[in-house]
């Protein structure tokens, strides 16, 4: 079994949003949570950026990322993933080289396009085109850091000598992470050298998409290492297998998504039901459907699939060895906050995962 490093995944319900008194008591809980993280030996601390969405409450990442940073002096933090359709690149390159410099490197970069529709309608983002502003972004974050001059004529974006500044910390830049689903995301990242991340497949449908990038960046013939592949998984630990069962399953069963109403009830809505009509009719947005279908009705689903792992510190060990058996994963996030689960009840699964899970992996 390969070397295995751990880190949380953070996520910011909107409900958290309504019950404290003031935004900033919810930030302020969760980066003392990341403090605690730290303490506790986890290496990594990401989350998710959504726009227009109950998804994450979280619309300035990067600002919030600066604060963490602030409070933190070895955890490793990014977004995974920053929604690159939504950022001006040369802009969204110098804040991140900024912030690499102030952490003394220790910032990841995760990147995407983002899947839901109304999030790109509201800000008038053209969404059939996400992938090709993403790659056309993503090519001008890299010259940023990597070039004394930006010069050029694309499709979203144009620049006549641009000058970034500053370069980031880390050299070339900091590594590169691609959250990847459909067969032309993972060909991306191998062609590249970048990283891969996962978070919504099943254990089967990651272990065959793994493999499939592994075989095409050896066909590349990158020089090694490897690039690393990340996995996050819902995890909630308890002292017994019966007692983690009964605090994580209702929570689980609220589905990966909380506050759909809220966007629902606006004029906007999800969009038209056919802009997303042809991207509906492919294999790999079939099975995420039908993947958050099921997580909201089962939670033998849930278990059975590796979405979460819930238990005892003996069973989730039993549950990584062989979920990174099959997969080949060697980052494991844990995203201890499910649903509506008590913080103290998150906090209480953060400590044990970390005391007794994560010491069977060192």
């Amino acid at each position: 079994m390969g070397t295995l490093e751990f880190g949380i995944f953070d996520s910011f319900g909107p409900f958290e949003m309504a019950e404290f008194p003031m935004v900033a008591d919810v930030y302020e809980a969760h980066i003392r949570e990341a403090q605690e993280a730290e303490q506790l030996g986890y290496r990594y601390y990401f989350f998710i950026e959504h726009q227009n969405s109950p998804v994450c409450s979280v619309n300035a990442p990067t600002v919030y990322l600066t604060a963490q940073e602030c409070r933190t002096s070895a955890l490793r933090f990014g977004l995974m993933i920053y929604q690159l359709p939504f950022h001006h690149p040369i802009r969204l390159a110098q804040d991140l080289a900024t912030l690499d410099q102030i952490s003394h490197g220790r910032l990841e970069f995760g990147t995407g396009t983002g899947v839901l529709a109304h999030e790109f309608l509201r800000w008038n983002l053209p969404f059939n085109e996400r992938h090709e502003m993403s790659a056309e972004a993503l090519k001008l974050i890299v010259q940023a850091w990597t070039k004394d001059t930006v010069t050029y004529q694309g499709k979203y974006w144009q620049f006549d000598e641009a000058l970034p500044t500053p370069k980031p910390y880390q050299q070339p830049h900091p590594p590169i992470w691609v959250a990847a689903h459909s067969a032309g995301s993972f060909e991306y990242a191998a062609k590249h050298n970048y990283h891969i991340a996962q978070n919504i497949d099943v254990d089967a449908v990651i272990a065959e998409k793994f493999a499939y990038y592994r075989r095409l960046w050896k066909q590349y013939e990158h020089p090694g290492p490897m690039p690393h592949a990340f996995l996050t998984r819902h995890v909630h630990v308890a002292e017994t297998d019966a007692q983690a069962r009964a605090e994580a399953e209702p929570n689980l069963l609220m589905g990966y998504v909380q506050g759909g109403e809220l966007v629902a009830r606006t004029r906007v809505g999800f969009g038209p039901p056919d802009l997303e009509a042809g991207e509906r009719s492919t294999p790999e947005r079939q099975e995420l459907r039908r993947v958050f279908q099921e997580c909201a009705k089962s939670y033998d689903f849930w278990i059975e699939n590796g979405l979460a792992l819930v238990g005892s510190p003996d069973t989730v060990i039993r549950q990584i060895e062989a979920q990174q058996k099959r997969t080949g994963y060697d980052i494991f996030c844990a995203r201890h906050r499910i649903g509506h689960l008590a913080p103290a009840l998150a906090a209480k699964s953060m400590r044990l995962f970390a005391e007794h899970v994560m010491p069977a992996f060192a």
